[in-house]
Parts: structure tokens; C-alpha cells; sequence
């Protein structure tokens, strides 16, 4: 029997835990070392880890070429303002990011995580059309099943039905919504998919400051795959209506879905692009929020002649320092064809789901496999049973799904493939 450590016990009486309750009596498993693809756990289980935490370590943990990296930048420095200052880091940095993206995204805001990038997004977005004489607009159209983070200005551009944030409705700045896209990934988009977008683009043009949306992989929303050629319609749309489109790529970036960016499955540059999650391999907390000259140079040059935004840590060099070495890691690798192995593995090893009763479909795209129940999971229940099982997945809503890292192998992907059919086999027999 394990005896539990001391600090555990001050985690239990003073920590609040995300999306949680204090003193909820739901399971929280101590983690005492990460290596590869393997949390060590405190009571001397080993589990395989199928989120990437939160899908950014995507070259797994202790990497020695990304504690290379922070350790050298260690020695210079940790942190310096970025007001008035800059550092060698920050500039390689924004240097490969404008490289990387799509054209022409020319211009780098860092900031300290996904939700404040899209917080910049949208500022962005209103302060270019203030500095081009069109104060009206000031609102935001999206699709609905969208997550764009949990600060105020994200929350407002989240399904505000689904969306887990449907209690600060009164506080929240009312944005406008069409329903999300039916049209599902490899299908087309015809006219009838697009028209409420259409129709609402029209009605709303003159108070609205950008279309904003994740590019074809809805995330915490609802992990919806929708068409290529939907989004491509949208870019369409926003320039026949003169207007902006920002690309949220938190999740989907670096080569989650099978392309570094997911926009480029439509072919398609936005406006304003924001980045984050596995921008640092999972090390650091950073993100970034790109767009093009024309709107940086708008806002720069009109009053009040500087962008209205400056996170106390942008550009912190420990984070920028591991950004370019993941970045590096991950171009220097054969990451396509890692994807599209990890992409069949889900596959396969998904299947057996779709033939259990309470599964409402499987679905899989690049390294993202998903399942959806009919009905809610009870995470008090099924998270130990996934322990028990020598993997890590954290359900949520009606999903089970995984993003492994990118450097798993193939059994420890069947490991995780196996135990999510066995979970959700035994969890329907409870």
C-alpha cells in the first residue's frame, strides 16, 4: 500500500484544479517524473500519456534537446521586459513563424498563453477598423461548437449554448453566431452550408469587426472535423464583404491535423492567425497572434499610434528559447509521415468503439481520434479506470479521445487505443 506524500495532502486543502471543486472528492493522480511518453506516477504507477497535456508536447517530455535549449538561455537570461527592450530569442522566433505560416502574415505579437492571443486577435481587429474611421465595428461573428479560450474576450466567441462558459452570458459581449458547419471533412460545401453565414454577414457587416474561427478541427467545443471547402468559403466571403479573418490555430497548429497549419487543408491565409499550445513543445507557457502588414501598419499609424496590448511576460526568452528548438525538432523531423502513421493507428485501433452501444460515432483526423459517447461520461468513475488501464486520457462531455505525442510508437499507441475500448466497454456495463 502507498503511502501518500505530504505535499499531495496541501494540493488536496489548498489547490483549485481546472474545471474542478474544491475538496470534490474526484481523483487527482500526483505525477513525479515525465519522460518519453510516460508520466511516472507518485505511487509508482506508469501511465501513457494520451492528451500531450493538453495537446502542446508533442515531442513527448524531457526532451534533451528542449532542456538543451532552456538551459542555455539560462545562462543569459530568464526574463527581460519587452518594452523597449528585445532579445536574439524573441527575434529568431518571430522570424521562423512568419516563415512557417501562411503568407502574408508578416507581423509577431507574443503573448503569455492561447486565451490572451485571441483576447489580441480580437483587439487587434477593432482597432484596426477604429484607426480606419469605422468605430461601429466592434463585434464578432463565429460559428457555433466553437472554444476559443477562457478570459472574457474568448468566452464571448464560444458557443454560448454548449460552451462551458454559458453562465457569464449577461456579462459577456454579445457576439453574433450561425450554426456549425454540416458539412463534414473531405466533403464538399455547397451553397445551402454556407447561407446562413452568408445571409448573417450581410445583415451584420457594418458593426462587425472579423469572422473568427477554429480552421477545420473545432476543438474543446465539440472536436468536429468540418470541410476543407467550407473554410475556403469563409475566406471568400469575408473578402467579397470587405472583412477580416482571424484563424484560431491553438490547437490545430504544428501539425496536429495532418498540416503545419490547419488553414492550409483549405488553401487559405487569414488576416490574423493566433498560435499557441504546442508552440513550446509543452515547456513554457507562450503564444502569438500574427497578422499582416496592412493591419499593423493601419493601427501603427493612426492614433493612438500604438497597439493597445502588453502582457507583463510577452516574449519571455526561457519561452522563445524552447519555441525555436520545438519548431526545429519538429521541421527537422519526418512529422508528415509520423502524423499519417499515428492517424492509421487511431484508426485501427478506434474501430471496435463504433459497435458499442452507447458510442454515437468514431472519428479520426491526423493525430486526433475521437470518440462520442450519446451521453456524458462520469469523470469520478472513468478517469481511474484508464489509470488502471496504464493510460492517461481525460474525457470530457461526451468525449473520450486522444492526441498522443508525436514521438509515440506504435504499441504504445495500441496501448491507448486498447484501453479506451476496454474503458468505455466496462464503463458501459457499470
Amino acid at each position: 500500500m502507498s503511502i501518500e506524500p505530504d505535499w499531495l495532502r496541501h494540493d488536496r486543502d489548498y489547490v483549485w484544479h481546472p474545471y474542478s471543486a474544491m475538496h470534490s472528492g474526484n481523483p487527482v493522480f500526483a505525477v513525479e517524473s515525465a519522460r518519453g511518453v510516460r508520466l511516472q506516477l507518485a505511487d509508482g504507477r506508469e501511465v501513457i500519456d494520451g492528451m500531450s497535456s493538453w495537446w502542446c508536447a508533442i515531442h513527448g517530455y524531457n526532451h534533451p534537446v528542449l532542456n538543451q535549449a532552456l538551459e542555455q538561455q539560462l545562462q543569459s537570461m530568464a526574463h527581460v521586459m519587452f518594452g523597449g527592450l528585445t532579445h536574439e530569442s524573441a527575434a529568431r522566433l518571430a522570424a521562423t513563424l512568419v516563415d512557417i505560416t501562411p503568407q502574408p502574415l508578416q507581423t509577431v505579437f507574443f503573448a503569455d498563453s492561447g486565451s490572451v492571443s485571441v483576447e489580441v486577435a480580437m483587439k487587434m481587429a477593432i482597432q484596426y477598423w477604429y484607426a480606419r474611421g469605422h468605430r461601429n465595428k466592434q463585434k464578432f461573428l463565429t460559428i457555433r461548437s466553437g472554444y476559443h479560450g477562457d478570459t472574457f474576450g474568448a468566452m464571448s466567441v464560444c458557443d454560448p449554448v454548449t460552451g462551458m462558459h454559458s453562465l457569464f452570458a449577461d456579462t459577456l459581449s454579445q457576439q453574433h453566431f450561425v450554426p456549425a458547419p454540416a458539412c463534414r471533412f473531405g466533403d464538399s460545401c455547397d451553397d445551402a452550408d454556407i447561407a446562413e453565414l452568408e445571409q448573417a454577414l450581410s445583415q451584420h457587416q457594418q458593426q462587425l469587426a472579423a469572422v473568427i474561427l477554429e480552421p477545420i478541427v473545432q476543438g474543446a467545443g465539440g472536436m468536429r472535423f468540418y470541410s476543407a471547402d467550407y473554410l475556403a468559403r469563409v475566406r471568400q466571403l469575408c473578402d467579397e464583404h470587405a472583412l477580416l479573418l482571424i484563424t484560431d490555430e491553438i490547437a490545430t497548429g504544428f501539425g496536429r491535423s495532418g498540416r503545419l497549419f490547419a488553414c492550409e487543408h483549405a488553401a487559405i491565409a487569414p488576416d490574423i492567425m493566433t498560435i499557441g499550445k504546442a508552440l513550446t513543445g509543452g515547456y513554457m507557457t507562450l503564444a502569438a497572434t500574427l497578422t499582416t502588414h496592412e493591419v499593423s501598419t493601419t493601427i501603427s499609424d493612426n492614433p493612438p499610434g500604438v497597439f493597445m496590448h502588453g502582457p507583463t511576460f510577452m516574449a519571455n526568452p526561457l519561452a522563445c528559447a524552447v519555441a525555436n528548438a520545438s519548431i526545429g525538432l519538429l521541421l527537422e523531423s519526418a512529422w508528415q509521415d509520423k502524423v499519417r502513421q499515428i492517424e492509421g493507428w487511431l484508426r485501427e485501433g478506434l474501430a471496435a468503439c463504433a459497435d458499442l452501444p452507447q458510442v454515437a460515432e468514431v472519428r479520426v483526423l491526423g493525430a486526433i481520434g475521437v470518440v462520442e459517447l450519446k451521453q456524458p461520461v462520469e469523470m469520478a468513475s472513468i478517469q481511474p479506470l484508464f489509470v488502471e488501464h496504464g493510460v492517461w486520457v481525460r474525457p470530457f462531455g461526451k468525449l473520450v479521445y486522444l492526441m498522443p505525442p508525436f514521438v509515440i510508437d506504435e504499441a504504445d499507441l495500441k496501448t491507448l487505443t486498447d484501453a479506451v475500448v476496454a474503458v468505455l466497454t466496462a464503463y458501459h456495463q457499470q
